[in-house]
């Protein structure tokens, strides 16, 4: 029986197998959602929790650059009302306070080809992979030589190489593309995984958003 991973259930599950993953907390109210966010540190995201979600976006489940508790407060309330108003009879668990990411946006993927078995995708994240779908595919398992390849394959490569602002810790997002091949390789039954976006900065990779298809 297939199940969805969404959320906090995968970031669990991501963080249990020593994936980097961004500082992700489920408040079940504005006040603990404040503590929460005290704790992380500001600024902060908020996310609308409900395994019936899968795009948060679309919803309106999502507010960022939160700098204080005030605003904390008002975005939760925001977002509770905005879903019990346009989801009635939908589960809500609550709502994610995540630390906010920052860097260059990626996206990883994975899914079982009928053929070849499972494969692993790579790209820019954000508005390069929506506008110009730029992508790169292997078939795991990964040799450290295939999650080079699988950077460099892309045509916005330069960008990765050299972004706009910060650098990127190149050696961290290959050792990260090789993590998700043995995670893969340790769990056949992860039919896919959408890992979008992922931050990659000077200081490493985290993922801050992750959707995971079981059975």
């Amino acid at each position: 029986m297939e199940r969805l991973l969404l959320g906090v259930e995968a970031f669990d599950f991501l963080e249990k197998e020593g994936i980097p993953i961004l500082k992700t907390v489920l408040a079940k109210d504005e006040n603990e959602a404040v503590m929460i966010a005290s704790q992380i540190g500001f600024p902060v995201a908020l996310k609308i929790s409900s395994p019936d979600i899968v795009h948060k976006t679309e919803t309106g489940g999502i507010r960022v650059h939160l700098k204080d508790e005030a605003e904390v407060k008002a975005a939760f309330a925001e977002i509770v009302h905005t879903f019990i108003s346009n989801h009635p009879g939908k589960r809500l668990e609550g709502v994610v306070v995540q630390k906010l990411g920052k860097g260059l946006e990626l996206i990883v993927g994975t899914m079982t080809d009928q053929q070849f078995g499972p494969v692993i995708m790579f790209g820019l994240g954000g508005i390069f992979v929506e506008a110009l779908n730029d992508v790169s595919f292997r078939l795991i398992p990964l040799e450290e030589r295939d999650a080079r390849e699988i950077m460099e394959d892309l045509q916005g490569y330069k960008i990765l190489k050299n972004p706009w602002g910060e650098k990127v810790d190149l050696a961290a997002v290959e050792n990260f593309i090789l993590q998700i091949s043995r995670l893969v390789e340790k769990h056949p039954d992860i039919r896919e995984m959408d890992l979008n976006p992922i931050f990659a900065s000077p200081e490493g990779v985290e993922v801050c958003d992750a959707r995971i298809k079981i059975g």
